[in-house]
């Protein structure tokens, strides 16, 4: 299985900084609360100072979604999501521990962290590419819904959208669940110091899958000429 950004993507994008990283035997039994805690706290003392949409991780997604057409503030990136969520609720919502534990260090980061499971994306090739408009995309809902033609998608080789407008929404299909053990994480940064950032964000992420399980995590930072990760089968 192969993990990567179609050329088109790269070349629309140059700001783009992107990683990706495997990992097995997780489970939902781990107790990462604390951890949580500690991320959160991060992202909501810089909350304390200004709101999400003055942070630069966030505004260079929002010129992204403009530039693919999209009303960055009908359409929002998932970090930004979850930031805005956690300065007015004051948490996040609790959904499984590998989810949770990625999205605690998506706002503490800025940037967006998707996590998919591994063994429910059709192979040999998740790509993220410009949508045909025949991609079948599942809602967590179980409805199901087509990408617009070029509207940025994770697409596998069975033709299903792992993502809608990019870093906008996830599919349920591939959502993290109780029978998940394999999973895909990506972190997708467009702001400066993206390339900092993001191999910090895959090592805090490494470090902390193998803290709570036997994961034994393998991560890369992506380029247009190593654009390519292999994980799972």
């Amino acid at each position: 299985m192969r993990f990567r950004h179609a050329d088109a993507i790269w070349s629309d994008y140059p700001e783009l900084v992107a990683g990706a990283l495997r990992a097995a035997g997780v489970d939902s039994a781990a107790d990462v609360g604390p951890r949580v805690a500690e991320y959160t706290a991060r992202a909501a003392a810089r909350l304390a100072g200004a709101t999400e949409s003055a942070f630069p991780e966030v505004l260079a997604w929002r010129r992204a979604f403009a530039r693919m057409g999209l009303k960055p503030t009908q359409y929002r990136c998932a970090s930004e999501s979850l930031l805005r969520r956690l300065r007015k609720e004051g948490a996040l919502p609790r959904i499984h521990p590998v989810v949770d534990l990625c999205n605690a260090i998506s706002v503490a980061y800025g940037v967006p962290v998707a996590v998919l499971d591994a063994d429910r994306i059709a192979g040999p090739l998740l790509e993220v590419r410009y949508a045909r408009g025949d991609e079948h995309y599942t809602t967590f809902g179980g409805g199901t819904e087509h990408p617009a033609p070029g509207e940025v998608t994770f697409a596998d080789s069975a033709g299903r959208a792992h993502a809608r407008r990019w870093t906008n929404r996830q599919s349920g299909h591939s959502a993290v669940g109780e029978r998940t053990s394999r999973i895909l994480v990506v972190a997708e940064a467009m702001h400066d110091g993206g390339g900092e950032v993001v191999p910090e964000l895959l090592k805090t992420v490494a470090e902390e899958l193998a803290a709570h399980w036997p994961a034994d995590p393998a991560a890369a930072v992506l380029t247009p000429s190593a654009p390519e990760f292999a994980f799972g089968a």
